[in-house]
């Protein structure tokens, strides 16, 4: 679904990858919730054919987090339900049908470094910054950044952020964890698309395990994330796919490991 303020398109040869675009570029990609309902309602109504997704800012820069301009007053039990609206949305980036990996420039400042952090894969080139600004406007992160962001840096670093308005430069945030790749200037769609495809070459149940298992075997204590783990993997390994890939490596018709 394509809006004023999001384009939505199909590549590969079977139209495999979904990228979603964000085209608020004279707000700086500004999110409002016209934008977060976009969002959330293109996950849920990806086709079947979509197996990995990209998510990408149009103009100089990825998202410069909450519109402010929309901000309204709102009392404690309005707000509340805003930023559960806000959670739903971006729970169906995290834990939607198809991995997704985010393209970052410019500003992920914010509301945008939310939307970053509920992706799987985050992919930055040269120019990209981080900030969390919310601490000296008054606020406080609303859209799942509280749960996500420590997770990725740790809550020292996060609360240094709102704290202190600190800033990472592309390179610093790729140090902490902010995101997996740095590239150049101009190369984080290309890249994000290179892996997005790759992607979508898995199995889909792995994918699923990845995104949905993991996470929470993760928060596990150990003896039930083990138990979780050995379900996943069995559930897995029994798929008709997963079979094929197995007998192809045997046979020697799949690429071996390799450091190149």
């Amino acid at each position: 679904m394509t809006t004023p303020d999001l384009h939505l398109e199909f590549l590969g040869e079977q139209q495999e990858v979904a990228v979603i675009r964000l085209t608020r570029v004279a707000k700086r990609n500004a999110l409002n919730d016209a934008l977060i309902l976009s969002i959330r309602n293109t996950f849920e109504n990806l086709p079947a054919t979509v197996r990995a997704a990209v998510i990408d800012g149009q103009g100089d820069h990825f998202c410069a987090g909450l519109d402010l301009s929309e901000l309204t007053e709102r009392d404690a039990g309005q707000g509340l339900h805003h930023s559960r609206m806000w959670h739903a949305a971006l729970e169906r980036v995290q834990f939607g049908p198809v991995p997704v990996v985010a393209a970052l420039h410019g500003a992920v400042v914010g509301g945008g470094l939310e939307l970053a952090s509920a992706c799987h894969i985050r992919v930055a080139d040269e120019t990209a910054f981080y900030a969390l600004p919310e601490g000296s406007r008054g606020i406080f992160v609303g859209g799942g950044g509280a749960v996500r962001i420590p997770r990725l840096i740790g809550t020292a670093r996060m609360t240094d952020m709102m704290l202190t308005g600190r800033v990472y430069n592309a390179a610093d945030g790729e140090r902490i964890g902010l995101a997996q790749y740095l590239v150049p200037p101009g190369q984080a769609f290309a890249k994000a698309l290179e892996l997005a495809e790759r992607v979508a070459q898995n199995a889909p149940l792995t994918n699923y395990a990845l995104m949905h298992a993991l996470p929470r075997i993760a928060e596990q204590p150990a003896d039930q994330g083990y138990l979780t783990e050995a379900m996943m993997a069995a559930i897995a390994q029994s798929a008709p796919e997963a079979k094929e890939r197995v007998r192809a490596f045997l046979d020697g018709k799949a690429a071996k490991v390799s450091k190149d």
